[in-house]
């Protein structure tokens, strides 16, 4: 991921060619050493003929499934370009910056008899490459560079109380991921893939929270993880700081996880008026079946939503790309299921693409989901006997707070200074990006929110509301007056005083099994053989850089100026000679004289 460079004077030219081709023209090598960069055109590319993007791999982070078929074809449209390298850079446009290029191309083709053209120049220093260090390792070593990472989110419902004797709870674990990958790095918001699932979990989370009196006989404890497109460094690491037993995972134990319900791609499944979902379920047979049934029991319980949710095909080779792969890693009879909206292969034509965006998914699909997740963590989370069909019943999904959550995270207007967000923190941007980024400062469960990325800021603090108590101290504003057992300051970021709550909700460092921090510096540890998920990482590094800047400008051709120079040339000769001869005469007039 080190990449460094500086264009000046690109001449600008139109030529369209499908993206697939860009490995072709990389390849090429006479052609590709006559290409300084590829700038792509914001918007959709062919028009409503185009049918799919996406420049994953076919089986997206194979390496790191629990079963030998890594040929399966999870995702048909995949070319595989994203993890190609190449030898010039490629850009995608903004929409002014697209139309301001195209206009200088298309004076460039018009006028190619004229003696100018307008070169578009970048401007971009990438520290690795400027100091000759060119893999992770040597550029953490040379402080060039910074792991891919962030933090993930945990809260519990109810809060867990760490202080008592008690006897801790079975887990219910509802999981997702907030992060997304692309082509290019600040165009990564997954619409589908992953955010649909997203703001399904938190759709449930918000249902759920408005029982009064909830009494679970289960604890629900749920997962927002980041860095799962990179090597699932927010599961992995989850799974680590649960061994190593930190403050990060404090209250949970990996022994207690009963079944793990993850929420995939659910932003697709409106078919013809259907909400259909597909259930991807591991081996563990007994635990996976109550989960099967729980979400049966719920979607029953939905008559008016029309929801279907169906099996897997047992021809796929097990489940498909997800968190929960690394839970089998782990342990390989945990029991849990993957909620999707495919079947044998993505729905989701533009995975891992700039182009999987808000008008790729469905909002009432979304709620659906939402719906039959809520239920069913309820369904988990309670004795048969105690199951309430009332109760159930009474688990509604809010579509209008769904609707808002999209616009929020999946778009600009109004993206993340939306007054839901607003209510919670102060965001540093306004368009939303799902790009893990990187890692600053040494990794804690409570860090510095400087160092943490906006939508994981969010999710704490909306968490944190859901899932809390009250305090005992109800009129407590913090962080002067809230330091009580299981107590949180959540708001902080708004009013500069914030509210405190008792909740359980943690931040969970996000980065490579592989990676130490250690005198204010990061460490490649050696690859254990014993670790097999530590050897297929490959350690994601992103140089440190500055912002891009693009500007366009006229300059003259070369052989304009070689002209010029001639004439300059041919000028002064004449001028000389004719001073030469001038003098001359008038020396010859002067002693006629």
């Amino acid at each position: 991921m080190n990449l460094t460079a500086y264009w000046q004077g690109m001449y600008l030219m139109t030529l369209y060619i499908h993206f697939r081709r860009i490995i072709e023209v990389s390849k090429d090598t006479n052609f590709a050493s006559l290409v300084a960069g590829i700038l792509v055109e914001s918007g959709t590319p062919g028009g409503n003929n185009f049918k799919g993007f996406s420049p994953e791999l076919k089986f997206p982070e194979a390496e790191f499934a629990p079963y030998q078929n890594k040929n399966f074809e999870w995702n048909p449209s995949g070319s595989g370009i994203m993890w190609k390298a190449y030898n010039f850079p490629v850009f995608l446009l903004s929409e002014n910056s697209t139309l301001a290029l195209l206009e200088a191309a298309t004076k460039n083709e018009k006028s190619k008899e004229s003696y100018t053209s307008d070169v578009a120049e970048f401007g971009l220093v990438m520290q690795t490459t400027k100091s000759g260090t060119h893999d992770s390792e040597s550029c953490l070593r040379e402080e060039t560079c910074l792991p891919l990472g962030g933090y993930s989110v945990w809260s519990a419902l109810p809060p867990i109380n760490t202080s008592t004797s008690q006897k801790s709870k079975p887990i219910i674990l509802a999981v997702t991921s907030m992060d997304s990958a692309s082509f290019f790095r600040d165009k990564s918001l997954g619409a589908d893939s992953p955010i649909s699932g997203l703001i399904a979990l938190l759709g449930a989370v918000d249902a759920l929270s408005h029982l009064n009196g909830l009494h679970l006989s289960k604890q629900l404890v749920f997962v927002v993880f980041t860095g799962e497109a990179w090597g699932f460094l927010g599961s992995r690491r989850f799974l680590l700081e649960l061994d190593q037993h930190s403050d990060a995972v404090s209250g949970l134990d990996f022994t207690l996880i009963e079944t793990v319900l993850e929420i995939g791609s659910v932003g697709k499944s409106f078919d013809q008026g259907v909400k259909k979902f597909f259930v991807h379920t591991t081996e563990a047979a007994s635990i996976s079946n109550q989960t099967l049934d729980a979400l049966k029991r719920a979607q029953d319980s939905l008559k008016t939503e029309n929801v279907k949710i169906s099996v897997a095909s047992k021809s796929n080779p097990g489940i498909p790309p997800s968190s929960l792969m690394m839970f089998l890693r782990k342990n390989p009879d945990s029991s849990g299921i993957v909620l999707e909206d495919f079947d044998t292969a993505f729905t989701n034509k533009f995975y891992h693409s700039h182009l999987d965006n808000l008008s790729n998914i469905n909002a009432s699909a979304i709620a659906a989901a939402s719906s039959l997740v809520a239920r069913s963590l309820y369904i988990l989370a309670s004795e048969k006997n105690e199951i309430n069909d009332s109760v159930l019943t009474a688990i509604s999904v809010n579509i209008s707070f769904i609707d808002e959550l999209l616009g929020c995270l999946l778009d600009c207007e109004p993206g993340l200074s939306c007054d839901l967000v607003n209510q919670y923190i102060s965001p540093s941007a306004a368009c939303p990006s799902h790009y893990v980024g990187v890692i600053q400062g040494e990794p804690s469960s409570s860090p510095y929110p400087g160092y943490v990325g906006d939508v994981s800021r969010f999710l704490w603090n909306f968490l944190a509301d859901k899932t809390s108590v009250p305090t005992e101290n109800r009129s407590a504003t913090c962080p002067k007056h809230c330091s009580g057992t299981g107590e949180l300051c959540i708001r902080g970021e708004t009013d500069g005083k914030g509210v405190c709550v008792v909740s359980s909700t943690r931040y969970v460092p996000a980065y490579s099994t592989r990676l130490k921090f250690e005198s204010d510096m990061w460490k490649l540890l050696p690859t254990n053989s014993s670790d097999i998920m530590g050897a297929a990482d490959p350690v994601w590094t992103e140089s440190n850089w500055d912002t891009i800047t693009l500007r366009v400008y006229s300059v003259q051709h070369a052989s304009y100026d070689r002209l010029i120079l001639l004439l300059g040339i041919a000028v002064t000769v004449a001028a000389y000679i004719a001073i030469v001869i001038t003098r001359s005469v008038i020396r010859k007039a002067l002693k006629r004289d």
